[in-house]
C-alpha cells in the first residue's frame, strides 16, 4: 500500500482520516522524499545531457579514406581562428562561460550533498525527540495507572476482608440463631406428639384442632424463617453500605437488636410456647403511665419528661447541647413559618400532638412534607415510610442525612432549622 502511495504520490482522502497524527506525519515526509528523490535524478540526467552536448567529438583514426580540404577563394585551404571570425565571441568570453557553468554545477551538486545532510539530521532530530516525548507520555501514563490500579486493590482487598468479616459473624448468629429455633422446634413437637399421644382416642373435633394446631406452628415457623431471611438480607445490604461509609459497628449494633425485636414480636403475636414461662414486658419504673394517646399539652411535657429524657431524645450525639433541628411542641404552620424562607432539604423535628412521638417537618422546593416518628416503643422510626429502627432520635436523623427517607421523593436531611425566638420553643420540656 505505501508503495503505490509513493508511486502515485496520492492518498485517498477517506484512507487518510483513518490515520493518526504521527501516521500522517510519516507518510507526507517519505512522499517528500520520493519527490525530492525524482528532482535529483531529473536533475542528474539533465546534467549528463548537457555535458554530453559540450564534449569535443572524437577524431577518428586514420584510416584508408582520404581527406579533402576546404579551400577558400584564394585557393589555398580554409582556416578559421575560433574568436577571429565575423560573430564570433571573444575566446576568454567563452572561457569564462565555461568556467562558470562547471562552477555553478559543481556548487550545485555541494549544495545538495548539504542539503541531504542537513534534511537528515532535521529528520532524526525530530523523530528522536518525538519518540522521547511519546516515551515520557507513555511512562507517566503507566505510572499513573499503575498507582491507580494498586490503590483500587488495597482498597478492594480491605472492603472484601471487612465484608467477608462481617459476612462471618452474621453466618455465625445465623446459625446459633437456627440452632435456638431447632431446639425450640424439637420442644414443640415432643410436646405437641406428647399430646397427640395422650388424647390419641379424644374426638374428631380435637383430632381438627390438632391439626390445625400444627398448621399454625408450621406457618409461624415459615414466617420466622422469612423474618430471618430478611433480616439477614437488609443487615448485609445495611453493612455494605455501612462498609462505605465508616460506619459499620454502628450498623451491626443496630440491626442486632432488630433482629430481636423481630423474634420478640413475631413470638408475642402467634403466643408460641417457649421452653419456659414468658417473661413478662418491661415497664417503666415509677407511677407514670401513659394514656393511649395524647389529650393534652401537660400530659405531652410529662410523657417527654419521663421517657424521652432518659433516652437523651432532643440532644446532640454523645454532648449535652441540644441539637439545634430540636424545636418543642409547635404546630404545623409554626413548622412551616420556620422553613419558609430556607432552601430546598432544610428540616426541624417537633414534638407531636397527635401520636406518642415526633413530626420531621421537611422543605421542598415548592411546598412542604411531614412526616411522623414513632417512638411509643423503645425505638424510633417514622410511621408507613421506612421500616428502619433507630435507637436514637439522633441516630434516625443522622442516618437520613446521607440515606433518603422514600424513593419517590428523594428527602435528604441537609440543613437544620434552628430556634428563632428567646426563650426556645422547647424550654417547658426542659425545666
Amino acid at each position: 500500500m505505501l508503495q503505490q502511495i509513493l508511486h502515485d504520490l496520492y492518498i485517498d482522502p477517506e484512507l487518510l482520516a483513518e490515520l493518526s497524527d504521527v501516521q500522517k506525519h510519516i507518510l507526507f515526509y517519505k512522499m517528500r522524499e520520493e519527490q525530492l528523490r525524482r528532482w535529483r535524478d531529473r536533475e542528474a540526467r539533465e546534467a549528463l545531457v548537457q555535458a554530453d552536448s559540450l564534449r569535443p567529438l572524437k577524431v577518428k583514426r586514420a584510416s584508408n579514406r582520404h581527406i579533402q580540404w576546404l579551400l577558400g577563394a584564394d585557393g589555398e585551404v580554409w582556416v578559421w581562428v575560433m574568436g577571429e571570425g565575423p560573430g564570433d565571441k571573444p575566446y576568454e568570453e567563452i572561457s569564462e562561460e565555461l568556467i562558470a557553468k562547471r562552477a555553478r554545477l559543481q556548487a550545485q551538486r555541494e549544495a545538495e550533498e548539504l542539503w541531504r545532510q542537513k534534511e537528515a539530521e532535521i529528520t532524526k532530530k525530530f523523530r528522536d525527540a518525538l519518540a522521547n516525548e511519546k516515551a515520557r507520555i507513555l511512562a507517566e501514563k503507566w505510572k499513573v495507572e499503575m498507582e491507580d490500579r494498586k490503590a483500587a486493590k488495597i482498597l478492594e482487598e480491605r472492603i472484601h476482608e471487612e465484608f467477608k468479616r462481617k459476612e462471618e459473624e452474621e453466618r455465625k448468629r445465623g446459625e446459633e440463631q437456627i440452632r435456638l429455633q431447632e431446639e425450640q422446634r424439637a420442644k414443640e413437637l415432643y410436646w405437641s406428639l406428647k399430646q397427640a399421644q395422650l388424647h390419641s382416642q379424644s374426638s374428631e373435633r380435637e383430632e381438627r384442632e390438632w391439626e390445625e394446631q400444627l398448621r399454625r406452628i408450621k406457618a409461624a415457623d415459615e414466617e420466622r424463617s422469612l423474618r430471618a431471611q430478611h433480616a439477614r438480607d437488609e443487615y448485609l445490604r445495611h453493612s455494605l453500605c455501612a462498609i462505605q461509609k465508616g460506619t459499620v459497628a454502628g450498623l451491626s449494633s443496630m440491626f442486632q437488636e432488630l433482629g430481636q425485636n423481630n423474634e420478640q414480636e413475631a413470638r408475642l403475636y402467634h403466643h408460641l410456647p417457649g421452653p419456659g414461662p414468658p417473661l413478662p414486658r418491661a415497664v417503666p419504673i415509677g407511677t407514670w403511665e401513659r394514656p393511649l394517646r395524647p389529650v393534652s399539652r401537660e400530659v405531652i411535657v410529662r410523657w417527654f419528661k419521663e421517657e424521652q429524657l432518659p433516652r437523651r431524645a432532643g440532644f446532640e450525639r454523645n454532648t449535652k447541647s441540644i441539637a439545634p433541628w430540636f424545636h418543642g411542641i409547635i404546630s404545623r404552620e409554626n413548622a412551616e413559618n420556620l422553613l419558609e424562607n430556607m432552601t430546598e432539604g432544610a428540616f426541624l423535628v417537633r414534638v407531636s400532638e397527635k401520636i406518642w412521638g415526633y413530626t420531621l417537618s421537611y422543605r421542598l422546593q415548592k411546598g412542604f412534607k411531614h412526616f411522623l416518628v414513632d417512638a411509643s416503643g423503645d425505638f424510633y422510626s417514622f410511621l408507613g415510610v421506612d421500616p428502619n429502627r433507630h435507637a436514637t432520635l439522633t441516630d434516625l436523623i443522622d442516618f437520613h442525612k446521607e440515606e433518603i427517607i422514600t424513593v419517590s421523593g428523594g428527602e435528604l436531611l441537609q440543613e437544620p432549622c434552628g430556634q428563632r425566638d428567646s426563650p426556645p420553643d422547647y424550654h417547658v420540656l426542659f425545666e
